[in-house]
């Protein structure tokens, strides 16, 4: 008579959860750099991070192929994350560079500016130039106009007329590169007008 051995009922086994340290930590560094990128200076942060997010995501794909890891949507996940990251850095700098580039165009811009008092009165004093330096003359007569050119960002100046104590009427006229800037008119004994161009 054959004996059968029975043998205990084999638990099943439980699954086995996903490994994969370094897509992992691409990914988390990934997602972190994306975020942090659209922040203006906050974002020069986000360049190491989504760098090595995006290291770290390639290395843990390719252990995936190897058999060493699992989770590679995870991995895919996190060179997403950093390759879309590094684009919004990259845009930055193209966007920065651009900003800057204005902006010294700007300041070391020449500009023509006109300066030019009309009217009826006699004896005017005229101020005229820029803003911290200033220039002074006195016209018996008007008209009077001076042209000079100007660099920096404040290129219009100021012009502020005063008619002389025999009154009557003067007109302020700045002109920045052919374009009217600022017109004033003020009527009377020692009557001021004053302009100020940009």
């Amino acid at each position: 008579m054959s004996q059968q051995t029975s043998y205990p009922p084999v638990p099943p086994t439980a699954p086995v959860p996903p490994r994969n340290g370094l897509g992992t930590a691409g990914f988390v560094l990934g997602v972190v750099g994306l975020v942090l990128s659209p922040i203006p200076f906050i974002g020069v942060v986000a360049w190491p991070l989504v760098i090595l997010g995006l290291i770290f995501s390639a290395v843990g794909i390719a252990r995936v192929g190897k058999g060493k890891a699992t989770n590679k949507g995870l991995s895919i996940a996190g060179v997403v994350a950093s390759v879309l990251g590094l684009g919004v850095c990259i845009a930055w700098v193209f966007i920065w560079n651009a900003a800057v580039d204005e902006v010294k165009e700007e300041v070391e811009r020449v500009a023509k500016v006109d300066y030019e008092v009309t009217g009826d009165a006699t004896d005017v004093d005229i101020l005229y130039g820029e803003v911290l330096d200033p220039k002074s003359e006195t016209a018996a007569t008007l008209p009077w106009s001076k042209q000079v050119e100007n660099k920096g960002v404040f290129k219009g100046g100021t012009l502020t007329v005063t008619a002389g104590e025999n009154g009557g009427t003067v007109t302020c006229k700045i002109t920045v590169d052919g374009a009217v800037v600022s017109t004033k008119t003020a009527t009377g004994p020692f009557a001021t007008a004053a302009c100020t161009g940009t």
